[in-house]
């Protein structure tokens, strides 16, 4: 067989083709994930560096997921996720699985005094040390909670993790005027802010139930005596859920 004798014009052409297939690669794998189907370890696709330990999984015994229902909560839904053996709903009246019950019926203009119930029920949680307010249309990653119990168990001052803001004087006229509160969703907090809650606080009105509690932290705590701490909202899903191949819609649906 003769040798073929390659041309600058060949090397070329080859050149391009590689050029063409290995991009064409490298968005497919960014594309799809194919990459950290490989190399992640973690829980939703988190790194292996941020993957926690069975040790560390233990901490969440320490923790109570604070968890207001309705009649249209899918509690089914939430004991297959790793929230399952932390959950404390919230109801209305007893029932099955009903950890903190307020005894008077709420709506969504009454959610201010929910709120209020499972503050003053909290502050006899003794044996936990950090809390989370989760709405029931929202998710959060496990392994970043764990990270949050990791940096702030024991923490020397109140502490209070959510997406901050703060009312506005025509909304909110009276003593919730101004104050810093978190968005529902998803708060998290430990024992030193709850012990300073102003589970009495006076206001006019239904306000939204989460500017009640940032003034209950506000009145009982003082703003300067407490740890804002801006969520992650990488591992935080509300209303819906997206990662890799699943699309999940977490959205409220009128059943009852």
């Amino acid at each position: 067989m003769g040798s073929v004798k390659l041309t600058r014009r060949h090397v070329f052409v080859a050149l391009l083709i590689s050029a063409f297939m290995a991009t064409s690669l490298l968005f497919a794998a960014g594309r799809y994930g194919y990459w950290q189907a490989y190399t992640d370890a973690g829980i939703f696709g988190k790194p292996p560096s941020h993957s926690s330990t069975g040790a560390e999984y233990a901490m969440l015994d320490k923790l109570a997921v604070i968890f207001p229902v309705n009649n249209n909560t899918d509690m089914q839904f939430y004991q297959n996720t790793w929230l399952r053996n932390y959950l404390y709903p919230v109801c209305d009246w007893p029932g099955p699985g009903c950890k903190i019950v307020c005894h008077r019926t709420s709506t969504y203009r009454t959610l201010d005094k929910k709120t209020k119930c499972f503050a003053r029920a909290i502050k006899r949680f003794e044996d936990k040390e950090l809390f989370i307010k989760l709405d029931d249309d929202a998710l959060v990653d496990i392994d970043y909670v764990i990270g949050l119990i990791k940096k702030y168990q024991g923490y020397h001052k109140p502490v209070y993790i959510s997406d901050h803001e703060r009312t506005q004087p025509r909304n909110f006229p009276d003593s919730l005027n101004g104050v810093m509160y978190g968005n529902g969703k998803f708060y998290m907090f430990n024992r030193k802010l709850v012990q300073c809650l102003d589970t009495d606080i006076k206001y006019r009105g239904s306000p939204n139930e989460d500017s009640v509690f940032g003034g209950m932290v506000s009145n009982g705590c003082g703003e300067n005596n407490v740890e804002y701490v801006q969520e992650d909202d990488r591992w935080i899903w509300h209303k819906e859920y997206t990662n890799k191949n699943k699309h999940i819609d977490l959205s409220f649906i009128k059943n009852h």
